[in-house]
């Protein structure tokens, strides 16, 4: 039998999102619509990709870490994932850890959530796995164990901290923090600096997957509200912006073009651009200074330092969240 814990979270109203975005001086979409049935299957490719390094590399540092992070970790750890999805890379985890107690997913869909679950539990079955169906970025309560549990360690794999401006990024993690108590842990995925091409061609794919990836969030506004976006009217771009530290897609209007938009009517000018995602790449001690509720305990990364896991302690500091849910990409 699988416990399901379930939080009633209304989201904001999605047209208003959408209509101050595309109202805005610099036109967003927020980057949790690129997410369709149509959208999630084309970013499964894009991590296949020769081009696209974090999923791969992740990977591999927590493979060839197994033995350290558990160290870090200790024995009977309680991890709680946030943005779970499929739970492929916990898997990895739970595999090395010494004698995992618990493991709570928390994840806005209930049904991939519940697969997942039920997935990790029979693999699993000495650990007791405890699902929470809400979006992580809101209020919510770790479930008390039914065994003895050493550490509470949150799971934050694929760098997806990195669709949050810095400051927002702090505010996140101080509330985490407060949710986690005194002691906890976090064991994040982070991105790092790296060169400009290797940044513009992982977002910017040869075969034109992210492109399509990119576009099709058009389609699914339109099919949300009834907008008529014409995506064969624009180009998928990357840019790499140096000033903010970020790389950033965009969609750039081929024509002068008016879109028919519930309530009211969006002008796009040529060459004008709506953005759809971006992401932050920081340096160390960019991150630890951004990290500041918690202590950096360890860091690993591949031997090109491009990616870095990280384990971070709490230092329990209860203060609390400033940003927008809407903001965090789901990154595998």
């Amino acid at each position: 039998m699988l416990r399901v814990i379930n939080y009633d979270h209304q989201s904001s109203d999605p047209l208003e999102t959408l209509k101050h975005g595309l109202n805005a001086e610099q036109k967003y979409l927020p980057c949790e619509y690129l997410y369709d049935h149509t959208g999630s299957k084309l970013f499964d490719e894009i991590c296949h990709l020769p081009e696209y390094y974090p999923t791969r590399t992740e990977i591999g540092i927590l493979q060839d870490n197994l033995p350290s992070i558990a160290d870090e970790l200790g024995p009977d750890t309680m991890i709680a994932e946030l943005g779970s999805g499929s739970s492929n890379k916990t898997e990895f985890l739970l595999m090395g850890l010494i004698n995992p107690s618990m493991y709570i997913p928390i994840d806005i869909s209930r049904n991939h959530l519940i697969e997942s679950s039920l997935r990790i539990k029979r693999d699993f079955p000495n650990i007791e796995v405890v699902p929470i169906c809400a979006d992580f970025h809101r209020n919510i309560k770790l479930p008390i164990p039914t065994r003895h549990v050493g550490k509470t360690v949150f799971f934050f794999p694929g760098s997806t901290i990195g669709n949050l401006q810095p400051h927002e990024a702090t505010s996140f993690l101080n509330r985490i923090s407060s949710i986690g108590g005194k002691d906890c842990g976090l064991l994040i995925g982070v991105d790092l600096h790296k060169d400009k091409q290797t940044l513009i061609n992982a977002y910017n794919d040869k075969q034109g997957i992210t492109a399509q990836f990119n576009l099709n969030i058009l389609s699914h506004i339109n099919s949300m509200t009834g907008s008529n976006f014409k995506p064969n009217q624009f180009k998928h771009k990357a840019i790499w912006n140096e000033q903010l530290g970020r790389i950033e897609m965009h969609l750039i209007s081929q024509c002068k073009q008016i879109i028919n938009f519930p309530g009211s009517n969006i002008t796009l000018e040529k060459h004008e651009t709506i953005r759809t995602e971006y992401s932050y790449k920081y340096s160390l001690d960019q991150f630890a200074d951004t990290a500041s509720a918690f202590n950096v305990q360890h860091v690993w990364t591949d031997r090109n330092n491009l990616f870095s896991i990280q384990y971070l302690t709490s230092k329990n500091l209860h203060l609390q969240m400033q940003y927008s849910p809407q903001q965090m990409r789901k990154v595998s």
